[in-house]
């Protein structure tokens, strides 16, 4: 006969209020939840999710949204927040929307009716429309990476505006003035403030903002290699490139390669993201380094926060500095100093 609840009350001497609370997602005391634990191994207790769900409301069941699961930097930052959401009792249903905004909508309206209790999203929408319903129903939504000023929700965002700025300031502080851009489609938040920041950082500099400079591209290595020869090819004065994504820093290293151009010596290089990739490189590339693990706790914990009612009305949007890891393949020049045409 399979055991009860009233079975692991017995068993552990508590009362069946407590093991109910438990069992339902409810806080009990660290001995108690020993205690608990302990019998339902035991015991071979099997948990009706199905009546608990009817009971309480609630599937323990939590959405997640996200442009590509082959990106490093969101599967990264999904494994942190699946790791703080297991030790909550919760798991995650993962949907990729292939960075289009009719999947990313059909993927929402899934996951609603699966009745997840909330929702983390790196949206490519930028309207917010396919969250309406979870923001009517009062379910926690947390945004990643980007922001969306028509819906109220909370989010976790890089400052990608300073992420940028501070490598172009590293490297005009290297003498470099004919910077380059590897930017990716200005249809997210994050894209926008990292070439933003590119902007104002030379203008700040007094250095002149020349479109030449800028290709915009899709967000691949594919792009990344083919930005990266375009910059070179209709600027051969150029002397540094910046890659503002982890993809179209491998793609400019491809390029790079492919035309034999030593760097630093002939182009200094800054990319984005993912420091094993960048000691691979030779030399090893000095990048933009996001604080993943930083990321996915923050999210997870609004997400526990909100789900468990600690949280004030009013949302929270967390920014995070991204810091500069400096490698090999910046060189300094002098103001007179002019590149070879490398073409």
């Amino acid at each position: 006969m399979a055991a009860t609840i009233k079975d692991i009350a017995r068993e552990t001497g508590l009362g069946v209020a407590t093991v109910s609370s438990y069992l339902n997602g409810g806080h009990v005391r660290p001995q108690n939840k020993e205690k608990i634990e302990k019998a339902i191994r035991e015991l071979h207790y099997e948990v009706n999710e199905t009546a608990r769900q009817l009971k309480t409301n609630r599937t323990r069941m939590i959405g997640a949204i996200i442009p590509e699961l082959n990106s490093t930097f969101y599967a990264a930052v999904l494994s942190r927040i699946e790791d703080i959401l297991r030790q909550h009792g919760y798991a995650m249903l993962i949907c990729d929307c292939r960075s289009e905004a009719v999947r990313e909508e059909e993927a929402a309206e899934f996951l609603f009716r699966r009745r997840v209790d909330g929702i983390f999203d790196i949206p490519v929408d930028s309207s917010g429309r396919h969250l309406m319903p979870y923001i009517k129903a009062k379910k926690p939504v947390v945004l990643i990476d980007r922001q969306i000023d028509e819906i109220e929700c909370d989010s976790v965002c890089v400052d990608n505006y300073q992420a940028v700025r501070s490598a172009v300031q590293l490297l005009t502080s290297k003498g470099h003035r004919n910077i380059g851009l590897l930017a990716c489609p200005q249809s997210n938040h994050a894209a926008t403030q990292r070439l933003y920041g590119y902007r104002r950082s030379l203008e700040e500099a007094g250095i002149e903002v020349s479109e030449e400079l800028v290709y915009q591209g899709a967000d691949t290595i594919d792009s990344g290699t083919e930005g990266m020869d375009t910059l070179i090819d209709r600027n051969p004065g150029m002397t540094a490139v910046i890659a503002a994504s982890y993809r179209m820093s491998f793609g400019a290293v491809i390029a790079a390669n492919e035309r034999n151009i030593c760097v630093p010596d002939q182009l200094s290089m800054v990319g984005f993201d993912n420091p094993q990739f960048a000691r691979a490189v030779h030399p090893r590339l000095t990048i933009i380094n996001q604080p993943i693990s930083q990321i996915g706790d923050k999210a997870a914990e609004l997400m526990i926060r909100r789900l468990a009612r600690e949280e004030p009305e009013s949302k929270q949007h967390i920014w995070l500095p991204a810091e500069i890891l400096e490698g090999r393949s910046v060189k300094r020049i002098n103001s007179f100093e002019k590149q070879d045409e490398m073409r």
